[in-house]
């Protein structure tokens, strides 16, 4: 396995302001900056991950990704012919991405996914990486800006009003009652965060879970596991089983939650799970379910979920355990 492949299920766990007003940076347990080596690894892996080409999702009405004009400073990823869409239909997902970098296509095949199945997701940050991007320097990876909660709380205004808005395309188009939080390791966080909003109908949290109190690495953090108390909606848990480094606190956090409904999904995929994946592979498909059933009540989803028979409960692919799930 490369430097890079090592490093940045590290960096994207590790490094980064969550939220939107933060207390001065911790100085313990936070690690160095990636070295010149690493720096230059790290180019190269995104060289790879660049040469795949965008998709459309597998969903009923293909998706695009785009920088709204009014929004410069995020991605909107959305079905592409919007006369398809009927009335009130769409819901919404606001993203944290892994590392909380500012990159709007960091998860860009696994949020065409979901926005393929009538959402509209927005990520913070531009069209950084990806086919047509300009190559990314060992250089770039010493230079890299971070997200807030606040930022994905931006996207997710930003898709309300646009709804609302005359002579938006999206006029109409959006239930707001259909609000979910999604996010990869840092951004995973950055979503436990944002469930105690009243506007938020359900979370999944990819690849991460929150630190013990007094725990090592996240800088400007100051949230501990009590902040799970906060939450007030289902949340799913997407680990990439025990390689990935943050299962030990994924599977900590399930424990804990006990006021809430919570389910936890594990595969063998490690820290990046199946985000490069064709449409995001099964971890897309497994938060494209529970947005179904916790945002539109689809009972096909929810089988996914729940019963003695569930889907997952006997997908060779996953381990899966859940408290306080109902149909």
């Amino acid at each position: 396995m490369t430097i890079a492949r090592t490093l940045m299920p590290l960096l994207l766990l590790t490094t980064t302001p969550l939220i939107a007003q933060g207390s001065a940076a911790q100085s313990e347990n936070v690690p160095p900056p990636p070295t010149a080596e690493m720096r230059e690894e790290m180019a190269k892996r995104q060289v790879e991950l660049d040469a795949i080409p965008d998709s459309v999702g597998s969903g009923p009405y293909p998706a695009i990704k785009e920088v709204a004009r009014n929004l410069p400073d995020h991605t909107v990823y959305r079905p592409a012919d919007l006369a398809r869409i009927k009335s009130g239909s769409l819901g919404v997902v606001g993203w944290g991405n892994g590392g909380c970098y500012t990159d709007g296509a960091s998860a860009r095949l696994h949020l065409a996914e979901l926005a393929s199945h009538g959402y509209v997701v927005v990520a913070p940050g531009r069209i950084v990486t990806g086919p047509g991007q300009p190559a990314r320097t060992p250089d770039d990876f010493g230079k890299i800006s971070f997200s807030t909660t606040g930022d994905i709380m931006t996207g997710i205004e930003w898709a309300l009003a646009e709804n609302e808005r005359e002579g938006s395309p999206l006029q109409g188009l959006i239930d707001p009652r259909k609000v979910a939080v999604a996010g990869h390791s840092c951004g995973g966080v950055q979503a436990i965060y944002l469930g105690r909003d009243p506007r938020v109908a359900a979370v999944i949290v990819h690849n991460s879970g929150m630190f013990p109190a007094g725990g090592p690495m996240m800088a400007n953090m100051h949230m501990s596991k009590e902040w799970l108390t906060h939450l007030r909606t289902p949340v799913l848990y997407i680990l990439g089983g025990p390689t990935d480094i943050a299962y030990p606190n994924g599977m900590d956090d399930f424990a804990k939650i006990d006021h809430v409904p919570v389910a936890v999904l594990n595969s063998d995929k490690g820290h990046e799970g199946s985000f490069w994946e064709t449409n995001g592979g099964g971890a897309a498909q497994a938060a494209v379910n529970w947005l179904e059933w916790q945002l539109r009540g689809d009972k096909q989803a929810a089988a996914k979920f729940t019963g003695k028979d569930c889907g997952y409960c006997g997908d060779p692919n996953w381990s899966y355990e859940a408290k306080r799930l109902k149909p």
